[in-house]
């Protein structure tokens, strides 16, 4: 039997309304109107499709909107004082830096420049603390939106076999914390892990997250696994005309969808829950800010 499409688009349209009605709630009996700031240093083409999608999700469900596009020579000092406005701004409950960000600016140091509880992406070392130690914390978007995917397809997690493939700070480390958090026994695995396709085959629940195209085939994976591509990776392909390319995710789908469980596919699986729960963060940081209480299943 084929797998079941977990599908990722379909459940972030849930979670924006679960976040639309959160938001009139606010605004009807408080009051207050959740703010979200984006700012964009530099012309990355990717980066602009990405801060234009989340603009335009970010007043769908009726929250405030800030954008500031600063050019590419933008100095680090000139960065840091825009972050710092926005930090001290009431009317700003999150605040999210496009990455990546020009050569010449420090990552680490915008980032962990920016009010841990504003920090919407999740990545500040004291947010990463937090999430590390099991305490409330601002959770990173795609982890989360994976942790929500997984929960609403299996109920409990707890004392299932979990596998990530990729240990960055991004995706593999938080995503890993949170299947903890939920209970699950939990292996970090990457390139370099000796007898790979062994580990996988043993796991529950497979998280795909090393940025290599199609990288684990079908017979990496334990008969009824769920899986969770979180790789977005542009393939050229000649039979769609020259120049053409396709998208695909660090399993091979079609091989992987004919033993799992449960998949997702790529487009239309982790992706849109990435920015779905930015929009989560941002409600969850305005109740914080204003010792209201949190939304029910939006958060860790």
């Amino acid at each position: 039997m084929p797998a079941k499409i977990i599908d990722g688009k379909a459940f972030a349209a849930t979670v924006r309304g679960q976040v639309a009605d959160h938001v009139t709630r606010l605004k009807d009996d408080h009051g207050i109107t959740p703010g979200l700031a984006v700012v964009l240093v530099g012309e990355d083409p990717a980066s602009q499709v990405y801060v234009r999608s989340k603009g335009k999700q970010t007043v769908e469900v009726g929250m405030k909107s800030v954008e500031h596009k600063l050019d590419a020579s933008t100095s680090e000092a000139d960065l840091l004082k825009v972050i710092d406005d926005l930090n001290n701004d009431p009317e700003i409950h999150g605040i999210l830096v496009q990455l990546p960000l020009p050569k010449h600016l420090d990552e680490d140091l915008v980032i962990n420049s920016i009010a841990p509880e504003k920090d919407v992406d999740g990545f500040h070392i004291s947010n990463v603390g937090l999430l590390g130690t099991g305490q409330k914390s601002m959770v990173p978007c795609t982890p989360l939106g994976c942790l929500m995917m997984l929960r609403d397809h299996h109920g409990s997690l707890s004392g299932m076999d979990a596998v990530v493939i990729g240990r960055s700070n991004i995706v593999g480390k938080p995503m890993a914390q949170l299947l903890l958090g939920d209970s699950c026994t939990v292996t970090i695995a990457h390139s370099r892990t000796k007898d790979l396709p062994d580990v996988v085959r043993r796991a529950d629940i497979v998280v795909a997250a090393v940025g290599r195209p199609e990288m684990v085939p079908g017979d990496w994976i334990k008969p009824g696994a769920t899986v969770i591509d979180v790789g977005i990776n542009r393939l050229d392909a000649p039979e769609k005309g020259e120049g053409k390319t396709r998208l695909v995710g660090d399993v091979d789908y079609d091989s992987c969808a004919a033993v799992a469980g449960a998949i997702t596919p790529v487009p239309g699986g982790v992706g849109p829950m990435t920015i779905a729960c930015l929009l989560a963060n941002t409600v969850t940081a305005c109740c914080r800010a204003n010792d209201l209480p949190e939304p029910e299943g939006l958060t860790a």
